[in-house]
């Protein structure tokens, strides 16, 4: 099967959507299909066109941004081409091109399936209000013209006002996720690296410094938690410098977190690689993920720390509140509650032979090939439609 995957941002951009569907399209290729990538050239310095294991890209140059979204004026163009070329057409939403791909997957014959990460909700102001409006016009657009919808759990579903319009259409995956295999000596070498044999317990939180991120309500739990554990660190893992659309956020923040790093209960590792991800996660006694709004949807990361047997500390978002409520892997927060994140890591500081889990059955179901096979047989079923 030709399978064309559509999205805005795809590597070496890093973001949960992004890798969501890299490890989607490695893994359809691994099953023997034929994978293009159809995505923007957000950074002029990337090829136009190449192969990333197995997997076809294709960048189509973009002449401005708006917000976070970009605009490519030759986008429908080269899409015209590629979904005639192809079999099936999926699409990963939020993304402004979605009607006009979904369109000629109808034009053409061709199934078009959406896989719908998150509703978008952009910070106020008028600006962004119009930005919202225009995406959300857009989404809903692709999605009347799209064969299915597919989206992570039935808890966001139900609670998402755009999936609510498309229940006949709908059905929930669980997201691919893996991680590499990494050397003990290599665990060890993290751990020395950031001196984390002198500091306990440890808190990890990979994410960007992005405002629907919460990490202003992990600062506000930091008093509490140093109250009890003086020597406590926090592993911050992702993009915390130039995040697009963020540095006013990062400005007012970055004051009370320079206070933290000072006394060495805070770190910045930045953008870490597979690998060093896997290397990260042994490290924790503990991850937090203290999201504010539906622009998260279920927190891959969380599963990752568990593959750890790392319990999470989940704000109590529909969604992302599952993979603990699934697994029974951590506890739950109150969004927006620096007092009931504090209570969370507290908790699970004080008995942590409480969380464990079936690493393995863990793996199993969240396995790339499992959930590639999933799509496979949607796909095949809509093409004899």
């Amino acid at each position: 099967m030709k399978i064309l995957t559509v999205l805005t941002y795809y590597r070496p951009h890093t973001s949960g959507l992004t890798i969501y569907a890299e490890r989607l399209a490695r893994a359809l290729v691994k099953r023997g299909h034929e994978v293009t990538v159809m995505t923007t050239q957000f950074d002029k310095s990337l090829p136009r066109e190449e192969i990333m294991e197995g997997v076809r890209v294709v960048r189509v140059p973009v002449a401005f941004r708006v917000s976070k979204g970009t605009v490519a004026p030759t986008f429908g163009l080269v899409a015209t081409k590629l979904v005639w070329e192809h079999d099936v057409v999926q699409m990963h939403l939020p993304q402004f091109d979605a009607p006009g791909v979904a369109f000629r997957g109808r034009l053409f014959g061709k199934p078009s399936v959406l896989t719908y990460h998150c509703d978008l909700n952009l910070s106020s102001g008028f600006f962004n209000r119009i930005v919202n409006s225009v995406v959300h016009f857009q989404n809903n657009l692709a999605g009347l013209l799209a064969n299915r919808i597919v989206t992570y759990t039935q808890d966001y579903a139900d609670h998402s006002p755009y999936l609510s319009r498309y229940k006949k259409k709908l059905r929930t995956f669980l997201p691919p996720v893996e991680l590499p295999e990494v050397s003990d000596d290599a665990v060890i070498a993290f751990a020395k690296k950031y001196q984390i044999a002198e500091r306990n317990p440890v808190i990890g939180m990979a994410t960007r410094l992005a405002a629907e991120k919460g990490v202003e309500i992990l600062l506000d739990a930091m008093p509490q938690i140093l109250a009890q554990y003086p020597n406590a660190q926090i592993l911050f893992a992702g993009q915390y410098q130039d995040v697009l659309s963020e540095q006013s956020y990062a400005d007012r923040l970055m004051p009370r977190i320079k206070e933290y790093e000072k006394k060495g209960n805070w770190t910045f590792l930045g953008i870490l690689n597979p690998k060093e991800m896997a290397a990260f996660y042994p490290a924790l006694d503990a991850l937090v993920v203290p999201s504010l709004n539906a622009t998260e949807a279920f927190g891959l990361v969380q599963i990752e720390a568990m593959l750890n047997n790392v319990p999470c500390v989940a704000s109590a978002l529909p969604g992302v509140r599952q993979p603990v409520l699934m697994h029974e892997m951590g506890e739950i927060a109150a969004i927006g509650s620096a007092d009931e994140l504090a209570d969370g890591l507290l908790k699970i500081f004080a008995d942590k032979e409480k969380y464990h889990c079936d690493t393995a059955a863990l793996a199993q179901t969240y396995d790339p090939d499992s959930v590639a096979a999933v799509y496979e047989k949607m796909f095949e079923n809509l093409r004899k439609k």
